[in-house]
């Protein structure tokens, strides 16, 4: 099988990202290829060469001026507010489709999708025997999170029809996409596989579901809402330990065997 792990890179913070992921999985996968997506030439994309990533240019989805107002920044911000965690400032919402890309690349058999606000801390190569579409649920909060999928890490298997019917599917009169491709996903895969949550385990578990954090059972860690390398941002202390080690892993340094979870009161 010919199959490979895609990331997307949309900006500088998320070219720092990606850094970190072809670090993690260098030390966790070093057999299969990262093949990172980008929109930008502007970024830094030296380092992510010089970490063995293969970086393939890629253009924005084309969609209607209409699309674009009601998913642009502010206009999906108001009209569905993310209230349980912050996104950055560089957050954009519309580069998040980008990575229906993927689906172009009919080299590969099957691909993995890991946002680049990922890491890899166990081999994760079973994945790639996963059929399409399958991704984990966005378990962060309570267990009625179970419902629905998040779109961080995904199997799929590339195919030039399936993007076509995606684009025929994506942009259509007063269509809005509550979480973007998230919610696409969802909608245009209704009867998706269920990846164990491990496999995507975001990092609002560690102090909401203390519980479901069983280090020795984790395989990707997903930095949803706040980054890792933001500054002083509003889970910091909750987060330390998560933070640190996003933090060795970008310095190329081992991944710690224990990581036990979140203990004091939130």
């Amino acid at each position: 099988m010919n199959a490979a792990f895609v990331t997307l890179v949309t900006n500088e913070d998320y070219a720092l990202g990606a850094l970190a992921l072809a670090r993690s999985l260098r030390l966790s996968n070093p057999r299969h290829r990262l093949v990172v997506m980008t929109t930008r030439t502007d970024v830094d994309l030296d380092s992510l060469q010089k970490a063995g990533c293969e970086i393939r240019p890629v253009e924005a989805i084309p969609v209607s001026d209409e699309f674009a107002r009601r998913h642009a920044r502010s206009a999906l911000h108001a009209a569905a507010p993310y209230t349980k965690g912050t996104k950055p400032k560089f957050h954009s919402p519309l580069d998040n489709f980008c990575k229906l890309r993927l689906w172009e690349y009919e080299e590969f058999d099957r691909v993995v999708f890991l946002d680049a606000d990922t890491v890899v801390v166990r081999n994760i190569e079973k994945l790639f025997r996963y059929p399409e579409f399958a991704a984990a649920p966005n378990l962060y909060e309570t267990l009625n999170d179970m419902h629905r999928l998040n779109s961080g890490v995904f199997v799929a298997e590339p195919s030039r029809r399936t993007f076509d019917s995606m684009m025929a599917s994506l942009d259509v009169p007063g269509k809005f996409w509550r979480r973007t491709d998230q919610t696409f996903l969802e909608s245009f895969f209704p009867d998706w596989h269920g990846l164990p949550y491990v496999f995507n385990a975001l990092q609002y578990i560690y102090f909401h579901l203390p519980d479901l954090w069983r280090w020795e059972s984790i395989r990707v860690i997903h930095y949803q809402y706040e980054k890792p390398w933001e500054e002083n941002h509003p889970r910091t202390q909750q987060l330390q330990p998560l933070i640190d080690l996003w933090h060795t892993i970008l310095d190329g340094k081992p991944i710690p065997a224990k990581l036990d979870p979140l203990t004091i009161t939130r």
